[in-house]
């Protein structure tokens, strides 16, 4: 995340880390394998861990994961900010304890949730973009389509696109019970309806499905009939990386999912039947517009928002610049390419077991 004197502001002024430094940090409910990189994001300052049902502060800090809900007696002046993960994570799932490489720490609400608005949601309306902003942000965005980057970077198998195909469309699952389509999917919310819509809307086209990787892993549930998909598309892809299919087709439908974010940075028309929150700003077809986003962005002043100033970077010893995190994040892919180990699926069952599948 840049220093919050790099944002110029119209007004409101997009906070998103403590604003007093002499106040510990105290993280509540947070599971024990995220504390260390919770330090990351918080150099210098004391943080504290607390359990689910442990007395609360009076006063600093609290930080939440995502839209956990604010415990039960918490104090009017405590300061409370949300964690989530950022928009170049990892190479595997989070699902998967993968480490994380960004997080987003926010100090007005969630970026997914378009029922308010976020820090992000600020930096977009109120940003001044510079025009050395913006050229950074055009040599990020470059380098990330260049490198096959993606949230996750997953997948090994290989797609083609279907020969004499005129127009390719993909349709991006989610996982039908998470916050993101509870909070940014006023209408549909199925992967189902998503698709026979898309059918509706798109009959001659050729229809893509690819549900989400969590899914695709076991670790999370299929949606309501999303066994069906085929019924209303003309391939359901699996284990293929989102880079590579992104290369192939000619437009995007989603939801509120992150792929529709990922197709615009490679200059694809995106169809959003939800409110993510790079809809609304004059870049996607919009079937569930948000009223209060009325500025008209340009791309780059998107992604100076979304991958440049937003999000924390985290490094071995704490934050880092989104350059050094893309530079991790390509290398790490490199290392991690081939076969996957032989103790994968026995980890990814011992996650199933012991954490569950939701």
């Amino acid at each position: 995340m840049l220093p919050l004197s790099a944002t110029r502001t119209r007004g409101r002024h997009p906070v998103t880390m403590p604003s007093d430094a002499s106040n510990p940090i105290f993280v509540h409910a947070f599971p024990l394998w995220k504390h260390r990189f919770v330090r990351r994001c918080f150099p210098g300052r004391r943080v504290v861990f607390l359990r689910d049902g442990a007395p609360l502060p009076r006063e600093g800090t609290l930080v939440l994961w995502g839209m956990a809900p604010l415990p039960a007696g918490l104090e009017p002046r405590v300061e409370v900010l949300r964690m989530e993960d950022g928009f170049l994570r990892s190479v595997g799932l989070g699902a998967e304890l993968a480490r994380p490489l960004s997080w987003v720490v926010d100090a007005h609400g969630m970026y997914y949730d378009a029922t308010r608005p976020s820090g992000l949601e600020l930096l977009l309306a109120d940003t001044r973009f510079t025009p050395e902003l913006l050229a950074r942000a055009r040599a990020l965005r470059e380098r990330v389509v260049r490198e096959g980057l993606s949230k996750y970077n997953v997948g090994s198998q290989g797609w083609r696109r279907p020969p004499g195909a005129r127009h390719v469309v993909l349709v991006a699952g989610q996982v039908e019970s998470d916050a993101s389509l509870a909070h940014g999917a006023p209408g549909l919310r199925s992967n189902l309806e998503l698709l026979r819509t898309v059918r509706r809307e798109r009959p001659d086209s050729h229809l893509v499905y690819k549900p989400h990787p969590d899914v695709l892993a076991g670790l999370r549930l299929r949606g309501a009939g999303e066994a069906q998909a085929l019924q209303a598309c003309d391939e359901v892809v699996g284990d293929v990386p989102m880079p590579a299919m992104l290369a192939q087709v000619d437009e995007v439908q989603v939801l509120t999912s992150l792929a529709g974010f990922e197709a615009l940075l490679r200059g694809l028309p995106v169809v959003c039947h939800g409110q993510p929150f790079y809809s609304g700003w004059g870049l996607t077809d919009d079937r569930a517009p948000l009223p209060r986003r009325q500025r008209r962005l340009g791309l780059d002043e998107l992604v100076a928002a979304a991958l440049l100033m937003y999000p924390t970077y985290l490094g071995p010893r704490g934050p880092v610049t989104p350059e050094q995190a893309l530079d991790e994040l390509a290398a790490w892919k490199a290392r991690s390419a081939g076969p996957r180990p032989w103790w994968w699926e026995g980890w990814r069952f011992l996650l199933r077991r012991f954490i569950g599948v939701r």
